[in-house]
């Protein structure tokens, strides 16, 4: 699928780099949708680690999400957020997981 927005093509791209499967693209691009829609349409290279956090409590709290959900729409942040040879590390090293992500106090899944 072809995306209008430069952020959701680079998005693809980026995940099809990595040769990761078409569901985890369309759940990565969906979560990525989610959160600027939330934000009001901001790029989220803009946005503070204040408005992640506040998207992550808003799944949990007002639409009574799971916590595995929460940590899908986090890792979905992360990449697209991420620079593409950053996005994710080589098999077997956890160098950079357990940082914060964006101080949101949250460890970065694998």
């Amino acid at each position: 699928m072809q995306y209008k927005s430069p952020l959701l093509q680079s998005l693809q791209s980026n995940l099809r780099l990595q040769h990761l499967s078409r569901r985890t693209e369309a759940s990565y691009v969906y979560w990525t949708k989610r959160f600027v829609r939330f934000c009001g349409l901001r790029h989220p290279s803009e946005l503070a680690p204040a408005e992640v956090r506040r998207f992550l409590t808003h799944l949990v709290v007002e639409r009574n999400l799971s916590a595995a959900t929460q940590q899908q729409a986090l890792g979905a942040l992360l990449f697209s957020t991420a620079p593409p040879s950053a996005s994710r590390s080589r098999p077997g090293t956890t160098s950079g997981r357990c940082r914060s992500f964006w101080g949101t106090g949250m460890c970065r899944p694998r």
